[in-house]
């Protein structure tokens, strides 16, 4: 199926000269709805801009050309230009990443955006490029958060004995389990049955996620505990951008910029009104102490330090960051 994949894509060609036009092309797994979508058109209209209409992206939404693994094996053979991908997904890929997937990782937002718009943030954006990638930014995907039938959570004592469903991630099942409740990885598509049927006691996202997939019908508990907070990544094909002139990159890199700080409101504003939409549905928001669910998952940072030293050290370098 790969190969057949490959055979029609490879002659649209990933960046395609249509008369004094360099088009780039960039898929993603939203619909065109989402900020995602919504930062990418602005960053083809600032590209254009910027290169006096001598470049632009041609955007594939909704998974057209594959799911994120996909998309990021067509960039490392240069069959597409760009995507967007979770940090936890890119972990397949480029191992160290994996420290986005820890709990309570960041102080807050300003402490994230600090990391991700600093050294750290350019430094891991930076190490891609050995795997044939290149990291242009950091989109905002929110934070994940416990949402329930039964009972809001208060305090990880309220996690006993719940089954909450997790992704199919060993980081995610360990922090359920550190904090005392029973992590079952179920796909995200039978998530909303599962939660009918009572298969699980509830489940972890962001608001914008709890509207669009209307689980809010179900579970009408949401505890904004934001134990996780996975960034998205702009990704490019390092073929492509080694392909193009120094010019044609700082055009490039400028338009990515401004995207990112452009998809940065809009997720800020589909945030708050996921959350008003969640709560006029009878949804009740709750905003519990973090401490006690921080001091649960210490466990796992020790346990890293101790399997991984080397991640350990770039977890701690971003815990630290001022």
């Amino acid at each position: 199926m790969k190969k057949l994949l490959l055979l029609f894509l490879l002659p649209l060609a990933a960046c395609q000269q249509l008369g004094q036009t360099r088009v780039l092309k960039i898929a993603h797994t939203h619909d065109a709805t989402h900020p995602i979508h919504e930062a990418l058109v602005f960053m083809g209209q600032q590209l254009a801009q910027k290169s006096g209409g001598k470049m632009t992206l041609k955007i594939f939404t909704s998974a057209q050309l594959g799911q994120e693994r996909e998309a990021v094996e067509l960039l490392q053979i240069g069959s597409l230009a760009m995507t967007k991908v979770s940090a936890s997904a890119l972990e397949n890929f480029v191992p160290h990443f994996k420290a986005f997937s820890y709990p309570y990782l960041f102080r807050d937002r300003a402490h994230q955006f600090a990391v991700l718009d600093g050294p750290t943030g350019r430094q891991m954006l930076a190490s891609t490029e050995p795997y044939f990638l290149r990291g242009l930014g950091f989109f905002d995907a929110g934070s994940r958060s416990f949402y329930t039938k039964a009972k809001p959570i208060s305090a990880p004592n309220d996690l006993k004995g719940m089954k909450i469903r997790v992704m199919k991630s060993n980081i995610a099942m360990q922090m359920v389990e550190a904090m005392g409740g029973s992590p079952t990885p179920i796909s995200y598509g039978e998530l909303y049955t599962a939660l009918q049927q009572g298969v699980v006691d509830g489940a972890e996202n962001n608001a914008p996620s709890l509207l669009s997939s209307r689980h809010y019908e179900v579970c009408k508990y949401f505890s904004i505990d934001e134990h996780t907070t996975v960034p998205d990544v702009l990704l490019m094909s390092a073929v492509i951008w080694n392909s193009l002139s120094d010019q044609e990159q700082a055009w490039l890199q400028a338009a990515a910029d401004q995207a990112v700080d452009f998809q940065r409101e809009l997720w800020a504003k589909a945030e708050k009104e996921a959350l008003a939409q969640v709560e006029k549905a009878g949804v009740q928001v709750s905003y519990p102490a973090k401490t006690g669910f921080s001091q649960q998952v210490e466990k796992m940072y020790a346990q890293v330090k101790t399997e991984n030293p080397q991640l350990y050290q770039l977890i701690q370098a971003i815990r630290q960051a001022q």
